[in-house]
């Protein structure tokens, strides 16, 4: 049966009942989805434990390849099963990066990093969900062994995301062309190739006890790759414009993915080489640069507050600059601080962009309670001019964000989806917003579902635990399927919110 001859009426009385039944099954359609906020301890008012577990199993609903057997995202199915073919490689496996059905290369090795990150940070914390975080670390590190498999090469992205977006279809169904594309010698790409070695180093840290051997392995690729980025250097888009922009351009340049990229390796080989390189380029490579933002394209805060802990808490002098490297980062961030340039709604949300703000405020999260730590650890505090700024303040900043993430916030909505109440029921995403093969079996052609993306119905399908890009500057967030900027989901904003989102587990009791 065609999907496009169903009336839009009939459509709207199948999503709310047989779809949804079908492809969630009764596992999530329980009181724990909609009633998050009764638990043990009093003095939490949000149930960051049950957040932590949607927040990972979230990358389930975003894998690419044959799924395993013990899949709990089970309205997806196998994808992707022949992606690589175009260029005699295999590339099958990996994350798709958001909505779409597209794997990029960079925010998917900027997402390993940032998930390793967490767990390195707050993996201790996180007991039962540690084994979950670290399946969802290794779906990723397996693809970027095979993107990384031959020498001075690295395939940095895999199907035609014009295309792609010209669509609006399942993965299980995609058609569009699974073209594939490369950085190597001739046309270099030192930002997303460093970005690479820099999840595979930290992800090396997260299994070398787990998994001493696997380590190794990333670890071994990680020396390699980061070795072709900063032999060969130049940004991906330069040579791959008309394919990976505007969708991941590297605007920021290829000099803070270098210094990312030599901070990572250094903390995961302890090789002198890697400081002395730290040590020679770190200025030429931006260390000191004023800018504030982190996330998937830039990576100059986040180098700082890494390279930072090499001196507050193992005491190396030769890191000793980037105390006040990260000092200035937590200053331009702090409201009301000498020198603070960040904007924050009405409602007390850091708002950076219009375009998927909240990756901005999980990342700069993650960073004010990674940097409290070693804070902590050193016994020491913020300076800010002549102002002071406690880790205790840096730890109740991040916590207004995840709170406000949460629920806190004018509206009175959560922005992951299945925590709490209220939570976005329309979400930029292809195959939450259709029927799931188990109640459709029929293929949805490319144009097909675009009478569903422009409808008012409800996703069929929760992508439990996704984040969105959340509300405007003014705290507003229509719910609407078409508005990517607001309501699309990515790997990258839930990367770092894991080890937020452990720390306050832990923190009230609740882990």
């Amino acid at each position: 049966m065609a999907l496009l001859g169903f009336s839009y009426a009939f459509r709207v009385i199948v999503f709310l009942s047989l779809f949804f039944f079908l492809c969630n099954g009764f596992s999530y359609f329980d009181s724990s989805l909609y009633n998050t906020h009764h638990h043990r301890h009093h003095l939490a008012k949000h149930n960051y434990k049950d957040a932590l577990t949607k927040s990972i199993l979230f990358f389930e609903g975003q894998r690419s390849g044959k799924l395993p057997p013990n899949q709990r995202m089970t309205w997806r199915r196998n994808s992707g099963l022949s992606d690589g073919s175009a260029l005699h490689v295999d590339l099958v496996g990996g994350y798709y990066d958001a909505g779409d059905n597209i794997k990029f290369g960079f925010p998917m090795a900027f997402t390993t990093t940032m998930l390793s990150w967490s767990v390195i940070e707050f993996g201790g914390l996180m007991k039962s969900e540690l084994p979950n975080a670290k399946v969802a670390i290794r779906w990723a590190t397996d693809y970027l062994l095979k993107a990384t498999s031959r020498p001075n090469t690295i395939y940095v992205q895999v199907g035609d995301a014009n295309k792609d977006h010209s669509c609006w279809e399942r993965p299980e169904d995609m058609d569009t062309q699974r073209s594939v594309f490369k950085v190597d010698k001739n046309t270099p790409g030192s930002d997303v190739a460093a970005e690479t070695a820099a999840a595979l180093a930290a992800a090396a840290i997260v299994f070398r006890k787990s998994d001493p051997s696997y380590s190794k392995i990333l670890l071994r690729r990680a020396i390699r790759v980061f070795a072709f980025a900063d032999r060969y250097r130049g940004t991906y888009s330069a040579g791959l414009k008309p394919d990976v922009c505007p969708f991941y351009c590297s605007y920021s340049g290829y000099q803070d993915e270098l210094l990312w990229g030599a901070a990572w390796l250094q903390k995961a080989t302890r090789n002198l080489k890697y400081l002395n390189y730290i040590k020679v380029n770190g200025q030429i490579l931006g260390a000191a640069e004023y800018d504030n933002t982190f996330g998937w394209d830039n990576k100059h805060a986040g180098a700082r507050i890494l390279l930072s802990k090499g001196f507050l808490v193992q005491k190396m002098k030769t890191l000793s600059e980037y105390k006040g490297h990260a000092d200035n980062f937590v200053c331009s961030v702090i409201p009301g601080a000498p020198f603070s340039i960040s904007q924050y709604t009405p409602g007390g949300l850091l708002f950076k962009m219009a375009d998927e703000n909240m990756q901005y405020v999980t990342s700069t999260s993650f960073l004010l309670l990674t940097y409290a730590k070693y804070l902590t650890s050193a016994r020491t505090v913020v300076h800010c001019g002549g102002s002071v700024y406690t880790p205790g303040r840096l730890r109740a900043i991040a916590k207004r964000q995840v709170d406000y993430l949460l629920g806190d916030n004018p509206l009175r909505m959560s922005y992951m989806v299945g925590y709490g109440p209220k939570f976005p029921r329309r979400i930029h995403h292809r195959a939450s917003s259709l029927p799931c093969v188990a109640s459709h079996p029929a293929k949805i052609q490319c144009h097909q579902g675009f009478s569903i993306m422009h409808s008012q119905s409800p996703n069929p399908n929760f992508l439990v635990g996704a984040v969105v890009g959340g509300p405007d500057k003014h705290d507003r967030f229509p719910d609407v399927r078409s508005d990517y900027e607001q309501s699309e989901p990515a790997t990258y904003i839930n990367a770092p919110l894991v080890g937020a989102l452990a720390y306050f587990a832990h923190s009230y009791g609740q882990l």
